[in-house]
């Protein structure tokens, strides 16, 4: 019984050395698109495009890791590298639809006066 922790113990520290190797960026705050000036937005909007492609490194480190252990990977690391993959994919999206929305209620907030 002792072993087979020891063994689990083992997996572990080789997925944490694994984890260490790719670091996802911070999240970019959103502004509140009801309150924010326009300089914020265009601001957070550059900060959001930075994040978007350091994500998309940080998916090609994922994929390049998983990569590099192979075919003969044990299935449940290849699992925690789709999962990784899949929340980062995520989390891109929640943010790209977090900024959108406050994109809108600028709008809303801030109408265009018609000529």
């Amino acid at each position: 019984m002792r072993t087979v922790g020891v063994f689990v113990a083992a997996i572990a520290g080789c997925w944490a050395s694994a984890g260490l190797a790719c670091e996802a960026p911070a999240v970019p705050p959103v502004p509140d698109g009801k309150t924010a000036t326009m300089e914020q937005l265009l601001t957070a909007q550059g900060q959001v495009k930075t994040y978007m492609s350091s994500m998309q490194e940080y998916l090609s480190c994922i994929d390049m890791e998983a990569d590099a252990k192979g075919a003969d990977a044990p299935a449940e690391y290849k699992a925690m590298m789709v999962d990784r993959h899949n929340t980062a994919v995520t989390e891109m999206e929640q943010i790209a639809a977090a900024f959108n929305e406050q994109i809108k209620a600028y709008k809303a907030a801030n109408p265009t006066p018609k000529k």
